[in-house]
């Protein structure tokens, strides 16, 4: 589910599927496209404004576009107040986007084995 029909699902009120990010077959999207997309594109924001306005390089935000740099603590917070979302949107896309791709690294050793847990 993309953002948008994620947006239409929730408008509608339509029932959510909640799935491990780790059952997930295709890579999440990298905050920096949604970044692009959902927010710089409709409001009409080039890099090097945003860069202006949050206070950091245009480097910055331009690898953050293309999935070259992460979305940091202090990213969210600048980006949530640009924005009016919160710090956790941010840094939930990210952390989604970083754990899919740790358990798909092809090295894993794992990946398709089950772990017992720890007995309490």
């Amino acid at each position: 589910m993309n953002l948008q029909e994620f947006k239409k699902a929730i408008k509608n009120k339509q029932h959510i599927q909640v799935v491990s990010i780790i059952e997930l077959e295709r890579e999440p999207t990298h905050p920096g496209e949604i970044l692009e997309e959902e927010f710089m594109k409709p409001l009409g924001i080039s890099q090097s404004k945003l860069a202006k306005d949050i206070g950091v390089s245009v480097r910055a935000i331009n690898e953050i576009v293309n999935k070259k740099r992460s979305i940091t603590p202090e990213m969210a917070i600048r980006l949530s107040k640009k924005f009016g979302t919160s710090p956790e949107f941010w840094l939930g896309l990210q952390m989604d986007y970083d754990l899919w791709k740790a358990y798909h690294k092809p090295s894993r050793k794992y990946k398709n084995k089950t772990v017992k847990p720890l007995n309490k």
